[in-house]
């Protein structure tokens, strides 16, 4: 029976660890986007290679760092800026390229220690996110760095906002219109272009170079970081995957192609079908890595393609912002599938639990006023007075096994030569004894789905982001002290302790008194404190229900200590 329920606690952890070694989704091929190659298009991210190239890009003019600025991750001068205010953010443009080149969200701080809690400003320096280009047959034409015309020097959202921006350049005119609102991150994009002929093209809306790190563990930050597109169903590329200087192509179409990080999220969306009923009004998306950092890609140069409708009309959403869940959920077309919870293949099981227990934790926090952390011990306590019926059934089924394990050693011995046999007489032993041989495992095992989910909660819910609870500065990041997953391991010791009292010691139960607490707090040191946190708290109240059961098993078989023999002194027979 020990051995059962380590083997089954041995395959729930490769449950949770292996899938993130074997679910990788290999790059696709270079294809084809908006009726022109997708390298073509690759190629207009970069300078041209020389004279003789087929493609028309127009360089990016060297820029100077404005003064008024930070220097740090900054956000490069341009030759003017228009802001768009709202309670909820501050999106800046520039009117060269009419790129967005600032987005700060104003109810979420920055967890940089340099940054001092200032709001978190989500957008690297030198961004492309909303930069426009033009694909017309063979040519690609960069509006980098086109003058554009505001509608407005800067902008109160109140309401339905409106921002138009306008440029004129040989013939062609690109006008477009960003309509905002103040309780949303989400912009409506209303694009117009005339003037490329006949053919129509495809307009290429930037999305790199990725965001910016707010967060305390850049590490973290970038194996976070990645490229999301929806057509069938999300799929997740993430940048640490991507080859140096090899252009990449996302064969669309797609109703929405995002750039995320742990908790941030850029995305344009075209959700309604385009006029063949595919699936989507993005034809493509491609990327081009533009900066690396040791192995790891940091920074990609990215262009969205949208096929421009009779009369040069092009609309779009873009969403910069946090990934909240609700919000992400009222969008719609599984946009919340960016912030995904669980892995590929487990999914389907762990994504129902995390969400309810997002939501449980969050109505706790929003309804009740509880902290996240006492919420979270609430919720611990409140499993283990659920799972209390199956725990007392199991432990009861435990109980009456050692019951039968010496008739089950005496069968063993009389049939060691006959297996088919042995599992016949076995099976009837159980039956004229009443015992499940399975039933002490399960119950067991039903906390850890609960376990896994809550693993996917604290790694990637905002909502929990910067929560702190007694000495724990951060639920969602690891103890800096250890001290929760050290109490995490002795309240697992004390409580397989407490649950071998009454029982017939052997080298398994050795093993598992041991050996599992040691491994369990070497694995969660660098989890989420709240794990940690919500894991000790279900064993301190399992506690009183192990000790109640041992107790109720040793009166049942009470323990006779081995007889010691006690050697007799021969007497000396007298010559």
């Amino acid at each position: 029976m020990d051995r059962r329920v380590l083997t089954a606690i041995v395959l729930m952890m490769a449950v949770a660890i292996l899938p993130s070694v074997f679910f990788k989704k290999p790059m696709k091929p270079a294809g084809r986007l908006g009726g022109s190659t997708a390298g073509q298009v690759a190629d207009s991210l970069r300078p041209p290679a020389g004279a003789e190239s087929t493609t028309r890009t127009l360089s990016p003019p060297a820029v100077q760092p404005s003064s008024n600025r930070p220097p740090s991750d900054s956000v490069p001068a341009t030759e003017d800026s228009v802001t768009v205010t709202a309670p909820l953010y501050r999106y800046t443009f520039s009117t060269r390229g009419a790129r967005l080149v600032e987005a700060t969200l104003v109810t979420y701080p920055s967890m940089r220690r340099e940054e001092n809690r200032r709001p978190a400003q989500i957008l690297r320096s030198g961004s492309e996110l909303l930069g426009l280009g033009l694909l017309s047959g063979r040519d690609t034409l960069s509006l980098r760095d086109w003058q554009f015309t505001p509608s407005s020097a800067d902008l109160t959202v109140s309401g339905a906002t409106p921002l138009t921006f306008t440029a004129v350049r040989g013939g062609v005119t690109v006008a477009i219109t960003y309509t905002f609102r103040p309780d949303n991150y989400l912009i409506d994009a209303a694009a117009r272009v005339t003037g490329l002929g006949p053919d129509g093209g495809t307009l290429l809306v930037g999305m790199g170079p990725g965001l910016r790190n707010t967060e305390s563990d850049s590490a973290e930050h970038v194996h976070e970081s990645g490229i999301v597109v929806k057509g069938d169903k999300a799929s997740l590329t993430r940048l640490t995957k991507l080859k140096a200087g090899q252009p990449v192509a996302l064969n669309g179409p797609f109703e929405w192609v995002a750039i995320k990080s742990k908790y941030f999220v850029t995305a344009l969306l075209a959700p309604d079908p385009d006029p063949n009923g595919r699936n989507g009004g993005i034809s493509g998306a491609n990327a081009v890595t533009t900066e690396t950092t040791g192995n790891a890609t940091t920074g990609v140069a990215m262009q969205a393609g949208l096929p421009i409708k009779g009369g040069g009309a092009v609309s779009y959403q873009v969403y910069a912002g946090p990934m909240e869940y609700p919000r992400l959920r009222a969008i719609g077309h599984d946009f919340d599938d960016i912030n995904p919870y669980g892995w590929p293949g487990f999914r389907t099981i762990i994504r129902p639990v995390a969400l309810g227990a997002r939501s449980l934790l969050v109505w706790m926090h929003d309804s009740l006023g509880l902290a996240y952390g006492l919420g979270l011990v609430l919720f611990g306590i409140l499993i283990r007075v659920l799972l209390w019926p199956l725990n007392q059934k199991a432990m009861r089924s435990t109980m009456a096994m050692q019951v039968v394990q010496p008739h089950i050693k005496e069968l063993q011995e009389k049939y060691k030569s006959d297996p088919q046999r042995l599992q016949q007489e076995m099976f009837k032993l159980y039956k004229e004894h009443k015992v499940n041989p399975f039933g002490g495992c399960w119950p067991m095992l039903l906390p850890w789905p609960i376990l896994l989910a809550l693993f996917f909660v604290f790694q990637n819910t905002i909502e929990l982001r910067g929560a702190s609870f007694l000495w724990l500065p951060d639920l969602s990041r690891a103890d800096p002290t250890y001290i929760i997953p050290i109490a995490m391991g002795l309240s697992m010791f004390a409580l397989t302790k407490i649950g071998q009292l009454g029982m017939e010691p052997n080298p398994q139960m050795k093993m598992l008194l041991y050996v599992m607490p040691l491994m369990m707090t070497f694995l969660f040191a660098k989890f989420a404190s709240g794990l940690n946190l919500y894991y000790t708290v279900m064993n301190i109240a399992s506690l009183p229900q192990q000790w109640m059961l041992s107790r109720e098993r040793l009166k049942r078989n009470p323990v006779v200590p081995k007889a010691v023999p006690v050697a007799v002194p021969v007497k000396k027979q007298r010559k």
